[in-house]
């Protein structure tokens, strides 16, 4: 990022998404994060190949269960898709901006399906539940 930092700050458009915030940082539904910082699954192993550290960089560039997205993002990226030629794409057009948000919503909302069918068939006490969202009633209906 350090070397587009000016350029990223200085855009006009271009909206961070939840997920494409992810799929930038690494925080999200990748074995890496969820073992070794979020402490909910108990390797780093990805959940959709035989890979033994799933990462951000393992599913934008290398995972096999995501080739139908990658070859989407590479009709208009370009062939290379590490991060920084995806960040210096973002930045030149906001087709490429739209290009590589469309590749991090349909990839992590994927993912996070599949944690969730994890989470419910997993009898692992150490896996927590996410957090699920309270219903907040209006004042005339009983809690």
């Amino acid at each position: 990022m350090r070397p587009v930092l000016r350029e990223w700050a200085d855009r006009e458009g271009g909206a961070l998404t939840y997920r494409l915030t992810q799929v930038l940082t690494g925080h999200g539904c990748f074995g890496r994060y969820l073992c070794d910082i979020a402490r909910r699954e108990q390797t780093t192993a990805c959940h959709h190949c035989d890979d033994e550290r799933d990462t951000a960089q393992h599913t934008l560039l290398a995972c096999p269960a995501w080739t139908e997205q990658r070859a989407a993002l590479q009709a208009t990226v370009g062939d290379d898709i590490s991060l920084p030629v995806i960040v210096r794409a973002m930045l030149s057009s906001e087709n490429s901006w739209r290009a590589v948000a469309t590749f991090a919503e349909e990839l992590m909302s994927a993912k996070e399906e599949s944690e969730r069918r994890r989470e419910a068939e997993s009898l692992d006490p150490r896996r927590r539940p996410r957090r699920r969202q309270r219903v907040r009633h209006g004042p005339d209906v009983p809690t």
